[in-house]
């Protein structure tokens, strides 16, 4: 009988199940929606039991939809955002408060603390990261300050934190299994990429009790059962959301690179063996770990991406569709000089400014809704192009291709952009499901579905090339708009 990999996919807007089969053929895929909640200014969180029952519904629709049972599924790969924040009673499995989403700025109050205390250099040198409210670490502080008694739970022993990856697990195994893999530990900001290990000095800055933190495994290992009506799976292939996109491009070489058009963008490098520590803004951090081997990665991390099309769509009511937003770009020749710089959560890479705000500047009597949407489209393209630029600097080779995947990627003004406005080819795959797939990869390596990454390499299949066709001249007075924009959003909101 042929075997069956069930992916996971954990997003910020949506959990889906996507079950392949070993040819990389689709066979279902089932999502649901998943709730957002601002409870103030800046302050992004979710329902941990949103996240788990959709999930699971989905994992039971999808086999549903293909007749598949259980007992023909060779494993279960999770892959999920990241940074996301969940600490729940260990004896009842109930999460002591909402999820802290990885977008919410509420933390940049303890990060700056961290900055006085002079451990920027040590956060940098130990977890590749920078002193940012994105991470995990700040979040579990602030909930163990505010959260009633969670403090003294915490001591006990009597609570558990996780990443998203780890409370799937620990709900899908009965909590039974209290686990992370590499690359979701690396994005927590108390972690060592070197060591391996969580870190005690950034845990004593933010007095976290190692007792809450989960083992830490590679990225592709059998972690423990789902129980089933019609047999077990085990779980058997994890990785964050961009790792495991990395992972599913076939980005298996140092120098290979992919970007995710997703709610954020998120470019990842593989740097091989070698954690290369960035000069321009970039993190360093796990790319993906099999059996003993780790491989590093660069990452530039956008935190709005397709999210201002979403913003359009749903704030903003100027299209009914997110699909809608490439018609309205291509019925206009340019912007008419307006930049859009979508800076509502602050500015990730290579920026790092957890005050900027977003703006739109360039407007005059004759801006309509086109030239706006399709502003907000360039300002993706413009945001990936600056991480392109940093990532050239810090290896000396600038790209000249990409491998391309997330929702906006199916979006062709956008990708044509992109390469214009990048000087670089980009390579869109047959299937665009990058990350569901490169945790499909894994959990398909530790089970025996493939044998090698040579096999998966060869799996891999080019849909589109879109190749740079712009002029040096208007590329260049475009990059300076763009960077004059950005200019105006930074350091805008208060310190508080």
């Amino acid at each position: 009988m042929d075997k069956y990999i069930l992916a996971l996919d954990q997003g910020t807007t949506s959990s889906r199940a996507i079950l392949f089969d070993s040819e990389q053929n689709i066979l279902a895929i089932r999502q649901h929606e998943l709730a957002q909640h601002y409870p103030r200014a800046g302050w992004v969180e979710q329902d941990p039991m949103d996240i788990w029952s959709t999930q699971y519904a989905a994992m039971l629709e999808v086999l549903a939809a293909a007749d598949v049972s259980p007992a023909a599924v060779a494993g279960i790969g999770i892959t999920n955002q990241r940074e996301t924040t969940i600490l729940w009673e260990r004896a009842t499995g109930r999460p002591i408060c909402n999820a802290i989403v990885w977008q919410c700025r509420r933390t940049a109050g303890i990060v700056d603390e961290l900055v006085r205390q002079g451990l920027s250099d040590h956060i940098r040198r130990t977890t590749g990261l920078v002193p940012d409210a994105y991470f995990s670490g700040p979040k579990i502080k602030w909930i163990l300050d505010h959260v009633e008694g969670a403090r003294d739970k915490a001591a006990r022993g009597e609570i558990l934190f996780g990443t998203v990856d780890t409370w799937l697990v620990w709900k899908l195994t009965g909590g039974k299994v209290h686990i992370t893999d590499a690359t979701n530990a690396a994005r927590t900001m108390i972690f060592d990429i070197h060591k391996l290990d969580w870190d005690d000095t950034l845990l004593d800055a933010l007095d976290i009790p190692r007792a809450i933190l989960p083992r830490v495994c590679s990225s592709s290992e059998i972690y423990g059962h789902v129980a089933l009506p019609g047999g077990d799976i085990p779980i058997a292939g994890i990785a964050g959301d961009q790792q495991a996109a990395l992972f599913g491009q076939t980005c298996f070489a140092r120098g290979e690179a992919k970007n995710t058009y997703g709610t954020g963008c998120f470019l990842l490098m593989n740097t091989g063996n070698e954690a290369v520590f960035s000069q321009n803004g970039l993190l360093t951090t796990i790319g993906i770990r099999l059996g003993t081997q780790t491989q590093y990665a660069l990452e530039g991390s956008i935190f709005i991406g397709g999210a201002v099309i979403q913003w359009l769509r749903d704030e903003m009511r100027f299209f009914s569709d997110s699909r809608d937003a490439e018609y309205y770009a291509r019925k206009v020749p340019d912007t008419g000089g307006v930049y859009f710089v979508p800076a509502f959560t602050g500015l990730g890479a290579p920026h790092w400014d957890m005050y900027a705000r977003g703006c739109l500047v360039g407007l005059t009597r004759g801006t309509g809704r086109a030239h706006i949407i399709r502003a907000a489209q360039e300002s993706i393209a413009y945001q990936v192009n600056d991480l392109l630029t940093a990532m050239a600097r810090d290896t000396g080779v600038p790209l000249s291709s990409l491998s391309v995947d997330g929702g906006a990627s199916r979006d062709g003004f956008l990708m044509q952009f992109q390469a214009d406005i990048s000087n670089c080819t980009i390579r869109r795959p047959v299937i665009r499901e990058t990350t569901a797939l490169g945790a499909c990869y894994l959990a398909g390596l530790s089970t025996g579905v493939w044998r090698s990454r040579e096999e998966l390499k060869r799996l891999w299949r080019c849909d589109t090339l879109y190749q740079p066709a712009m002029k040096p001249a208007a590329r260049e007075k475009l990059l300076h708009g763009w960077d004059k924009a950005v200019g105006r959003s930074l350091d805008w909101a208060e310190h508080e």
